[in-house]
């Protein structure tokens, strides 16, 4: 078992159970397992609350005291996934991988996701360990193996990473890097094919610390993340190899907490993931996992694997798992710190912002009229000619074609379209037609009017327009609707939330850099309110949250965490509810990564049963000429499927294609 560095925090949820006595460990567990049945609780309890190296004094003891081995007997006595949990339990960290990939390589096909879990996240040492470990004990060498049963370039990876000589200096020439950045773009964005062993090389051996500063001057360079450049040269288990590489280099533990989410999402479990996650990491980083965990899905991993699971397999894992971060009082202030890092990595990093949907090449506004004008003529609709044209012009084009569509046919262009169209095809290409600030104008007056509000479509829209879109929209309001957008506002909402949204429909959020004291003096105001006096805290919040630039308000966050070891949207969730809180929430997320923050949302719209074709179709129409490519990207990483696929899955016909067509692109 890899120890901490010297000087760090431990970080495991396992710990050395205290006045430790193996002979009567073994004794219990031979009790327990004597007789008809076994009292499953009794073994979970006891080798739940041992460390792995506790855990081996105990088989040591039981073999002396009864002369037999532990693992049999509990292999015997047990059964399903909770045997396997337990014994994976009780095999050191280093034979527990190798009988991982043992099965993995074994049989009728390969389970390729465990080679890549399992290589692309350990340390030089661990590494070593497991190929000791495998040799040990299948009298069989894993590199062989591994040659035998992969292929092409995923088997030259594989083999790299098995080397175990990944560089650990963590001085950084920035020659070096620079020179990387270029051989990494040449072996690829500027390359006719790629030159895979570049990537190889570089990311099969570089140290950490270099390969961080690598990604973040890739982007630079090239203006996209270094996932995006993977995703697009590289392909198949290769491809899933090296963003595992990638993730794992940015953070380990967040790489485990995607995987533990993806285990547990969905109809069924992929329980050997979960098992191999949990036994592997309960004492290297489990309470940095469970953090980002929280922050990352809004829920705990606790409560996640509670719904998931059943019965003593249950109970165990969410022994291992050590804490429900949902309760009271339960919250890690380093993981806090990996947390920020998280988002803070792709708040800046990812600044290029680029929209699917872009100008038309040889634009001829007439043309476009007359075709659209022949898609509506006469019996029936060719609503294939309309998706064509209008989710391949951009908006100034799509004015420019209103226009000349009134002055060939002296007819309105859109009320044709209304004519013409219906249902959810209708209110996207419609909206497609309207210019950005009239279209979102449009989307406030609805969420306004007749019985109830639609809170959230408020919250979406005010929190994340800038200043210039704001007061865009403010004066398309006043021109379509004869009223002030601040004035519809006070009439259909009340209290803290109210303020909340005039304050942000004024447009006067400031627009300079950090200033770093003021950002700790802001940090201090929100942290020094009494948990509890709820109207002074949302007081505060308000008046920094609503005002403060992006960048000021990202180091504004950094400095609360350093005060309270709370992440803010934390401290919102804990303090604050209802709208307030959700408003405030939003706010945070699109400071944080506001295309991660829409990905959310359009994930949040088509999942479950039944889908919020508003909230899609307002989404896909307003920032498809912003950050929608951006979004994409954020909603792999997340979700592990496309926003293509995720729109495939869930709607159909002509709103289908033309969702898609907007959407730009599967990735």
């Amino acid at each position: 078992m890899a120890k901490p560095a010297q000087g760090a925090k431990y970080r495991g949820s396992i710990h050395d159970f205290p006045n430790f006595d193996p002979s009567q460990d073994a004794e219990a567990l031979y009790t327990a397992m004597k007789g008809f049945g076994s009292d499953k609780e009794a073994i979970l309890e006891l080798i739940t609350s041992r460390s792995n190296r506790q855990r081996q004094e105990i088989c040591q003891s039981y073999k002396s005291l009864y002369g037999k081995d532990l693992i049999a007997d509990l292999k015997y006595e047990l059964t399903g996934k909770f045997e396997r949990l337990i014994v994976g339990l009780m095999r050191p960290l280093a034979y527990c991988d190798a009988k991982e990939i043992k099965d993995a390589i074994s049989g009728i096909g390969t389970d390729e996701k465990c080679l890549i879990e399992i290589l692309a996240s350990r340390t030089n040492e661990q590494i070593h360990q497991l190929v000791a470990a495998y040799k040990d004990a299948y009298e069989r060498d894993l590199e062989a193996d591994i040659i035998g049963d992969t292929s092409g370039h995923f088997q030259k990876m594989l083999v790299v990473l098995l080397q175990g000589t990944r560089e650990e200096d963590d001085v950084v020439s920035e020659d070096l890097v620079q020179q990387d950045v270029q051989d990494l773009y040449e072996a690829g964005e500027l390359k006719w094919g790629t030159d895979e062993a570049q990537f190889i090389y570089i990311l099969g051996n570089r140290s950490k610390q270099h390969l961080r500063l690598v990604f973040d001057e890739y982007l630079k360079t090239t203006g996209k993340p270094i996932e995006a450049s993977i995703r697009g040269e590289l392909s198949g288990d290769f491809e899933k190899l090296m963003l595992a590489v990638v993730k794992c280099i940015r953070s380990t533990s967040e790489y485990f907490a995607e995987r533990l989410f993806k285990a547990m999402k969905g109809l069924g479990t992929r329980d050997n993931t979960l098992i191999r996650i949990m036994v592997s990491r309960s004492e290297l980083d489990m309470l940095d996992i469970r953090e980002i965990f929280r922050t990352k899905y809004e829920k705990s991993l606790y409560s996640m694997i509670k719904n998931d699971t059943s019965g003593e397999y249950k109970k165990a894992l969410l022994k291992l798992c050590g804490g429900d971060d949902d309760a009271a009082g339960q919250f890690f202030p380093e993981a806090a710190q990996v947390a920020y890092q998280m988002w803070e990595l792709s708040a800046v990093a990812r600044t290029e912002l680029k929209g699917t949907v872009r100008p038309a090449n040889d634009f001829n506004p007439d043309a476009d009229a007359k075709a659209l004008r022949k898609a509506m003529k006469g019996l029936g609709t060719d609503e294939d000619t309309i998706i064509d044209i209008i989710t391949h012009r951009s908006n100034a084009q799509r004015q420019q074609i209103r226009q000349n569509f009134k002055s060939h046919f002296g007819r309105d262009l859109m009320a044709d379209l209304k004519s013409e169209l219906s249902g959810d095809l209708a209110r996207l290409i419609l909206g497609l037609m309207m210019p950005p600030a009239h279209y979102d104008a449009k989307q406030l007056k609805k969420a306004m009017e007749g019985a109830g509000t639609d809170e959230k479509a408020l919250i979406e829209i005010l929190a994340t327009r800038t200043n210039a879109e704001i007061r865009a929209i403010n004066e398309a309001y006043k021109e379509d609707y004869h009223k002030s957008l601040e004035d519809a506002l006070s009439s259909d909402t009340s209290g803290h939330f109210r303020r909340i949204l005039i304050s942000l429909a004024t447009g006067n959020r400031e627009e300079g850099g950090e200033d770093r004291d003021r950002a700790r003096e802001d940090a201090q105001e929100i942290a020094d309110t009494p948990s509890g006096d709820k109207t002074s805290l949302e007081t505060r919040f308000m008046m920094i949250l609503c005002t403060r630039s992006y960048p000021h308000l990202r180091r504004v966050f950094q400095e609360f965490i350093k005060m309270t070891n709370y992440d803010v949207e934390h401290t919102i969730k804990k303090e604050m509810s209802g709208d307030v809180r959700d408003a405030f929430v939003a706010i945070v997320q699109s400071v944080k990564n506001k295309p991660l923050f829409f990905a959310d949302k359009l994930y949040k719209s088509m999942k479950g049963a039944g889908t919020d074709e508003k909230t899609l179709t307002r989404i896909m129409i307003s920032r498809s000429e912003i950050d929608l490519l951006n979004i994409r990207r954020e909603f792999i990483e997340k979700y592990d499927m496309s926003l293509h696929q995720a729109i495939e899955g869930d709607t159909s016909g002509d709103f289908l294609k033309a969702l898609l067509a907007v959407c730009g692109g599967e990735d």
